[in-house]
């Protein structure tokens, strides 16, 4: 018995069939197809996730305005974006368990109900409390369409294709949050803030009317009923107070100077705690919600860590440079936006060739390739960042900023599938999304943090030149005293000279602070370029260990 076989709890309809009938079994998995072009069933589910993923940056900039309209303070309104990624977290890794329960394509169905449902009472709650609790289940159902949508592109595409397919998942998965902020400004600034969740019913119905014509279960998906009356508990409780936990410390850990609040150490305690509990009771369980089992497997361990680091690079690059261009160079949310565009369309050029490249160069060249790639972009970017970039610097920023993720995102998600039996394929995709939008989590919160670190490092450097001793600095006051006096009178240029330095200075300390976090990623890729070496050697098209799928 091989080692695949050892590692894996067979499928429950493998243990009741005689077998006798294992071979013609086995033989129809391998001849079964949809019974429509995959490419319409790809369309039709990456529809559904684009709306979902969209959600997870829509409401961003439009926080000021829901909480001026429900009569709440900045501070209380960030919860609705907490309340969505806490349960949105839960929900993710329990796909694969869900989907056995109920069958893939009702799963998927439920979620997009429950998420289009959700979405309408979100855009008519009266009071911010109701507001967070449509959210929650929002990001409930919101959290099974990202890996149920790529479980379905997998299945539906014969291995050497699959790579094309998550080209088209790439997209959803890369754009839809790059434009999600852009989106949101300029939904709120001409209409209200009620209109970015109203906009998700119409893209709703339209999913729910073609899933349910277009896709179909694979032989190999049965639903089995009794996962519900063997339901873990206990894994479920660890699951939701790591993720809750976790999701809360990073997304409140600025606001509340990390550490250094006890809240912030009570939350990052319990997240400990619900881990270890999770990872020990889920590794003991013959029928556990999450199989952890598929982490003994080098190259799906693998794949799940670079991919969460891919996940915290992209979400990173998403909320930095738009950060940047709103402090420091003025723009507004749209305009900040905006400079994103140009990163949109090179994405949508780049992903389909990045797509036919997985049919000719193994996935672990290509990888390597990607991370390279983002080396020489990150300190590409900590070059051009200055208080004089231009719009079109920063649209070319974008720009380069995406070239490289097409690259690292479709050969790791396509790696992550083979080798690995396919009824272990909703599982999978449960994880593989996990792990992104775990490291998006992290990174973002990282990087937020760095930024401001070591903002505050470079300007308690530059304090030590503006000593009244220093020739230089003397000078500049007095020059601009000079300037300022003859408008404004002696003694009130003098202060508006000390303030206008102190402006500058603080200005010059945040770019120095954004420069060193995009040196620090571009180390961090030097390290994804070696992981990546441990990938096994693969046919291209196939992937690591395609041959035990036959």
């Amino acid at each position: 018995m091989s080692e695949m076989e050892t590692a894996l709890p067979a499928p429950a309809s493998a243990v009741a069939a005689p077998r006798k009938s294992a071979a013609p079994q086995t033989m129809a998995h391998e001849l079964w197809k949809p019974r429509v072009n995959p490419w319409l069933i790809a369309a039709t589910v990456a529809l559904a996730a684009f709306m979902e993923v969209l959600d997870t940056t829509i409401a961003n900039v439009a926080l000021p305005h829901i909480a001026g309209s429900l009569g709440a303070s900045t501070d209380q309104s960030t919860w609705v974006l907490t309340s969505y990624l806490v349960s949105n977290a839960i929900v993710l890794p329990l796909g694969g368990w869900a989907s056995n329960l109920m069958g893939r394509r009702n799963f998927f169905v439920l979620c997009i109900i429950i998420f289009t449902a959700s979405s309408f009472l979100c855009g008519i709650a009266p009071t911010l409390p109701m507001l967070l609790v449509f959210r929650v289940i929002q990001g409930a159902g919101g959290g099974g369409l990202q890996p149920m949508a790529q479980a379905i592109m997998a299945d539906s595409f014969e291995p050497q294709e699959r790579g094309q397919a998550f080209a088209l998942y790439g997209i959803v998965a890369v754009l839809a949050p790059s434009i999600g902020p852009t989106l949101g400004g300029w939904i709120t600034d001409n209409f209200t803030w009620r209109w970015i969740f109203f906009m998700n019913i119409p893209v709703g119905i339209l999913a729910f009317i073609l899933v349910t014509r277009l896709v179909d279960d694979p032989p190999w998906i049965k639903p089995d009923r009794s996962g519900l009356k063997n339901m873990d508990y206990l894994g479920l409780a660890f699951l939701t107070l790591a993720m809750g936990a976790m999701q809360i410390m990073l997304d409140k850990g600025e606001e509340n100077d990390w550490f250094n609040s006890s809240f912030i150490r009570l939350f990052a305690f319990l997240f400990v705690v619900g881990m270890i509990g999770l990872v020990v009771w889920e590794w003991r369980q013959k029928n556990p919600l999450i199989n952890l089992k598929l982490f003994k497997f080098k190259n799906f361990a693998i794949c799940c860590f670079l991919m969460m680091l891919v996940g915290g690079v992209l979400n990173a690059n998403t909320v930095l440079q738009p950060q940047f261009t709103q402090q420091l160079l003025g723009y507004n949310a749209t305009t900040a936006g905006l400079a994103l565009t140009a990163g949109g369309i090179a994405l949508v050029i780049v992903m389909p060739l990045a797509g036919i490249a997985t049919s000719k160069v193994s996935a672990r060249t290509l990888a390597v390739l990607g991370f390279i790639m983002f080396v020489i972009t990150f300190r590409y970017a900590a070059m051009v960042t200055n208080l004089q970039m231009t719009f079109a610097q920063a649209s070319w920023l974008r720009v380069v900023q995406m070239l490289p993720l097409p690259f690292c995102f479709i050969s790791i998600t396509n790696a992550a599938y083979v080798g690995l039996p396919k009824e272990q394929s909703n599982q999978v995709a449960g994880l593989i999304n996990f792990a992104r939008n775990l490291g998006g989590s992290i990174l973002i919160a990282i990087t937020n943090a760095q930024v401001t670190s070591r903002a505050m490092w470079h300007q308690a450097h530059l304090q030590n030149d503006m000593q009244s001793g220093s020739i230089g600095y003397q000078q500049h006051v007095q020059a601009l005293s000079g300037y300022l006096g003859s408008g404004f009178g002696g003694s009130n240029g003098s202060h508006m000279a000390l303030g206008m330095i102190y402006q500058q200075l603080n200005q010059q300390a945040q770019m120095q602070g954004y420069q060193d976090v995009y040196m620090e990623l571009s180390w961090m890729s030097v390290v994804l370029i070696l992981l990546a070496f441990l990938l096994s050697k693969n046919r291209p098209g196939e992937g690591p260990g395609a041959e035990a799928m036959h």
